[in-house]
């Protein structure tokens, strides 16, 4: 393997492990966004968009 090959495999490999590191940082950010969301409704509090709770 040629030095440019070594280092064109290492940009590949620092890519797609930032990628995926970014894309698992996200999903846990999903989930833990989901479950404020959860016990904020939970405890009353409802969206602005939420009609159900206003006066028709």
């Amino acid at each position: 393997m040629t030095v440019h090959a070594l280092y064109v495999l290492a940009a590949y490999s620092v890519s797609a492990l930032v990628l995926a590191a970014l894309v698992g940082w996200i999903l846990l950010d999903q989930r833990g966004r989901r479950r404020e969301l959860a016990e904020l409704e939970a405890s009353g509090a409802r969206r602005r968009s939420d009609r159900r709770g206003a006066a028709a």
